[in-house]
């Protein structure tokens, strides 16, 4: 794991990735094999009209929105960008419909490329009027395309509505867009930023890229169910078994050639290691019924979760560049980041599916060393009064006290949260903290806890937050967290933290990272994606 996966989940905007056709001449056959063609170019090419000269009626805004109705919720925008421009024709000038309202015109007619659905709005009256040869300027083809290229910008750079993620529990901000903004810097400058980098960060295009890789291996390959008929296989053992794990690894990437033996050499333990890696599995390069089991992965259910995590990748729009930190559930680790980069990760713990860890963000703003556990209402009524009422000597055991008509469990080395606990304030009671069970971060699937994040080395993540107040030493935070007694410090700077869900990304090494879905959140993202 590593920073193009986590700059992703701050920016996380979508690429435009503009491509382009090749003449106006070939315009009927690109739109009869759109599905197809692909994106050759990464920019819009050619300089955009700047003329000043051609205007149109500002009363044809509400004319074209009258015939078009389905436009209406971007009638606002229209008239604002052409406001701004004084109503000058921004995809026409004297000759016609210039080069980068084709290439735009091609993009939409390719929007499954972006793991989209290809339902177009109006995609009839949009052929006919790119069809349609004559120069003479046309305000309502004009605005035909600025209604589409917001339409296309929305779903594409925006995503489903904010409403839909909320129902997923994805409590993460959402970004504004300014589709008037972004129109009048895509066309005013081809340097911009949003020109240069696809107005996205790489991931995005990283797993764009693997949807077409995967479609491309799902219309090829006939994929069979592989069968282990021993408990497992390591290397120096033969089998046929061994040739079909090779041309699978093959054609996935973790091997770059098929010898097509069926011993199992070194050559295959590394590329059993690496897709081991990147599924977040143990990689000890064995091949046992759960590898299995992940190589059985129909490749349509593996594009299914490239899409949901492209789609992810739409919504969250703060930039940091300084310190913050980064919890991926499905990865079941957090990330430090000191000045946008990474400096260390450790293993979590995160909330099991009956308890599941809320996505959201928060500031975290203060460190308790030797801290007590207020025993929270839900689980002193389900859990600890019913053990009490078992057993009178539950409490003592437990190291546990009355505090008014709650319970709490008193600082030291059992304690539930450890030896100290990170606070970031938020209505839903999520905190960071030590544990004293410390052989489940020995787990691949650490869905454990009730929904709170335990750490695998909190002393490390409180030497990194305290590393600027010269009076914390790691002698002192050692004394701290093994004191027994409580002690709040305040942070001179509260670190931003962000609690995020991927199942899918392409790592520093251009491997597509894949987990499980721990909170079944995908298939509801699919859904909620598919349900027009």
């Amino acid at each position: 794991m590593n920073r193009i996966l986590f700059k992703t989940i701050i920016i996380l905007l979508l690429s435009a990735n503009f491509a382009c056709r090749d003449s106006a001449k070939n315009k009927s056959a690109n739109k009869n094999n759109s599905a197809k063609s692909s994106a050759k170019d990464n920019s819009i090419r050619g300089n955009f009209s700047s003329q000043t000269m051609l205007h149109f009626d500002s009363n044809s805004v509400d004319q074209f929105i009258k015939k078009y109705p389905q436009f209406r919720n971007f009638q606002n925008d229209i008239k604002k960008f052409y406001a701004d421009r004084q109503y000058a024709y921004a995809w026409q000038d004297t000759s016609g419909m210039i080069e980068q309202a084709d290439n735009l015109y091609n993009q939409i007619l390719n929007i499954d490329q972006e793991g989209l659905s290809g339902k177009i709005l109006y995609k009839d009256s949009l052929t006919n009027m790119f069809d349609d040869s004559t120069s003479r300027i046309n305000p309502e083809k004009e605005l035909m395309l600025t209604a589409q290229y917001f339409d296309y910008a929305e779903r594409v750079w925006g995503g489903i509505s904010e409403a839909d993620t909320k129902k997923l529990n994805w409590l993460l901000p959402r970004k504004k867009l300014d589709l008037p903004f972004l129109m009048d810097s895509l066309l005013r400058d081809t340097a911009s930023s949003i020109i240069k980098n696809g107005y996205s960060y790489r991931q995005y295009s990283l797993l764009k890229n693997y949807l077409s890789r995967y479609r491309d291996i799902h219309a090829k390959n006939n994929w069979a169910p592989i069968k282990l008929d021993v408990k497992s296989l390591r290397k120096g053992d033969s089998s046929q078994t061994v040739a079909a794990i090779r041309e699978r690894l093959f054609v996935l990437g973790d091997l770059s050639e098929n010898s097509g033996l069926a011993l199992f050499d070194s050559v295959l333990e590394t590329g059993v290691k690496n897709y081991q890696n990147r599924t977040g599995s143990k990689a000890d390069g064995i091949i046992g019924q759960v590898m299995i089991q992940q190589l059985n992965i129909p490749i349509s259910e593996i594009i299914e979760r490239i899409i949901v995590n492209m789609e992810r990748c739409r919504w969250v729009p703060v930039n940091l560049s300084n310190d913050y930190l980064i919890v991926n559930i499905p990865d079941f680790r957090l990330y430090a980041f000191q000045h946008d980069s990474l400096i260390f990760s450790m293993k979590v713990v995160v909330g099991k599916s009956v308890h599941k860890t809320v996505i959201f963000n928060g500031d975290l703003k203060y460190v308790v060393f030797s801290p007590y556990w207020s025993v929270p209402p839900g689980i002193l009524k389900n859990e600890v009064l019913p053990a009490i009422k078992k057993d009178p000597g539950y409490l003592q055991r437990n190291n546990m006290e009355w505090n008014g008509k709650s319970v709490r469990q008193k600082p030291g080395p059992k304690n539930s949260l450890g030896l100290v606990k990170f606070l970031f304030p938020n209505e839903h009671n999520i905190y960071l903290h030590d544990s004293p069970a410390k052989s489940l971060f020995n787990e691949d699937v650490r869905a454990f806890s009730h929904g709170c994040i335990r750490l695998e080395q909190p002393k490390k993540l409180a030497m990194y937050l305290l590393r600027n107040d010269s009076r914390w030493t790691e002698d002192k935070i050692d004394r701290a967290m093994k004191g027994g007694k409580e002690q709040y410090v305040t942070l001179q700077n509260a670190i931003p933290v962000f609690i995020a869900y991927l199942t899918a990304w392409v790592d520093r090494d251009g491997n597509l990272n894949l987990r499980k879905d721990v909170y079944k959140r995908d298939n509801q993202l699919a859904d909620l994606m598919l349900k027009d």
